[in-house]
């Protein structure tokens, strides 16, 4: 056998040779431990496939998956329990996928022009 190239001895015993670290085609994480995987937002008639759906679809993925199923409303930060009674009160505002937030503070302008 051949001589290598002067880089590729090691210096180190039981390392790998300098420079070849990453070349082994090994997998890197592109995730963290705890980090949200996948989020889903559907009907609340659909919800049972949907946690089918992802109870099969975590057997896609390495390690331990859990299914967390939120307590918020669609992808906003209201509790759907409250999101309601807030719409009503007209405290929040749809907009697109998400919501407005006003305040009970602020000008009586903006308030008497929202709740004519």
């Amino acid at each position: 056998m051949g001589r290598r190239p002067a880089r590729c001895y090691r210096y180190c015993k039981n390392k790998p040779y300098p420079k070849s670290r990453f070349c082994r085609g090994v997998p890197d994480a592109k995730i963290h431990i705890g980090q949200v995987i996948m989020s889903i937002r559907t009907k609340l008639q659909n919800k049972e496939h949907v946690i089918e759906a992802l109870r099969r679809a975590k057997f896609k993925f390495p390690g331990r998956q859990k299914i967390h199923i939120s307590k918020k409303w669609g992808f906003t930060k209201f509790n759907a329990d409250e999101f309601e009674d807030m719409v009503a009160e007209k405290r929040l505002i749809p907009d697109g996928c998400g919501v407005k937030y006003i305040p009970s503070r602020g000008p009586l302008d903006k308030w008497r022009a929202l709740h004519s």
